[in-house]
């Protein structure tokens, strides 16, 4: 095991002491930032950009050389797992993602298996190998998975949606059927976050982006029964280091004690709860990551500082706190804010530690 020359991520994911709040940024390699887009424009196109080991760890490192943040996140895309399941994605222009073969007729869904990762989501490892390589133990590095149940979502409506009506009725009108592909997404995602961990990834975090729009018992049967699934699955050491996991449902606040024992490191939190409250009801079960709604880099730098300041004392003194956005940074965020919201965290939170 090699040492890294900054911890501090690591450390807060596992409630040690340290010297400040950590911070990394949910998409912190992003449009807002003009070198990625100078990258992406020679790449050829979004997903070019996410198969090609050089261009992918080229995105990865850009935030890291430009603001001081505590940790890098692999660059890549959720829906990559149902790519190599063979259902076809594509990228619309000003479209987003969408799947050539959508899940909707039950002889598709029966046929679904989970991809082997060194197989067919080589391209992945082989970024993450790389940069880990180009990092040279400077800061660690998050690898990631859409949940099962948010694959499932694009899988079965054939890209986004305002109310994934599709997935919807067959989880009202053919629950077996939606269980199917959440019981072969778990295995996917499970195989792949360990993948990457063996390639070299030091911490993980799982995005259910959609579970926060399912109703209360839903969301236990077809989000929370597969996060678990996931989460226990996972490596918990290599290479002599511990590898903690973060859980991130986007509105998952009235769940927070049921994410909190899924058996994960930390949870992630919006921007639509408060932290202190949050710490109240978990405890010291789990780390909590979090949460400043991304719109505040609209402001100025003032303003960002005195929105830290909040979220620090919201949260009080001690470990288990990785600052971060409730959601993925705007593309049209101006980058001179993100530094002046890095450098606040870094300064202002010194006090509570």
């Amino acid at each position: 095991m090699t040492k890294l020359k900054n911890d501090t991520f690591l450390r807060a994911l596992l409630k040690q002491p340290v010297p400040y709040t950590p911070i990394w940024i949910m998409r912190q390699a992003g449009r807002y930032l003009p070198e990625y887009n100078q990258t992406r424009a020679r790449a050829g196109s979004f997903l070019d950009l996410c198969k090609n080991p050089d261009y992918a760890t080229e995105v990865t490192l850009q935030p890291i050389a430009r603001f001081g943040l505590d940790a890098a996140i692999l660059f890549s895309d959720i829906l990559t797992i149902p790519d190599a399941m063979g259902l076809g994605l594509y990228f619309a222009d000003g479209e987003g993602p969408k799947f050539e073969r959508p899940l909707r007729e039950e002889w598709a869904i029966r046929g679904l298996s989970a991809p082997d990762p060194e197989e067919h989501l080589g391209y992945v490892l082989d970024t993450v190998r790389q940069i880990r390589k180009a990092l040279d133990n400077t800061v660690p590095l998050i690898g990631f998975s859409g949940s099962p149940f948010t694959l499932a979502c694009y899988m079965v409506e054939g890209g986004g949606s305002d109310d994934f009506r599709t997935t919807k009725t067959m989880l009202y009108q053919r629950p077996e059927l939606l269980h199917h592909i959440l019981q072969v997404n778990a295995k996917a995602v499970t195989d792949y976050l360990n993948a990457q961990i063996l390639a070299g990834a030091q911490a993980v975090q799982i995005f259910d982006t959609w579970g926060g729009m399912l109703s209360s018992r839903a969301y236990e049967e077809f989000s929370l029964a597969y996060l678990r699934q996931v989460v226990q699955g996972l490596i918990r050491e290599h290479d002599g280091a511990r590898i903690p996991s973060i859980v991130f449902t986007k509105g998952g606040g009235v769940w927070l004690e049921k994410i909190a024992a899924l058996g994960c490191d930390a949870v992630g939190l919006d921007w639509m709860c408060s932290i202190g409250q949050a710490r109240g009801r978990v405890g010291d079960r789990v780390a909590l990551q979090g949460n400043m709604d991304p719109m505040v880099l609209f402001s100025d730098p003032q303003t960002i500082r005195k929105e830290v300041r909040k979220i620090l004392e919201s949260y009080g003194q001690g470990s288990g706190h990785i600052f971060n956005l409730g959601h993925g940074i705007s593309q049209f965020t101006p980058p001179e804010n993100v530094g002046a919201l890095v450098d606040a965290v870094h300064e202002l939170s010194r006090g509570f530690h």
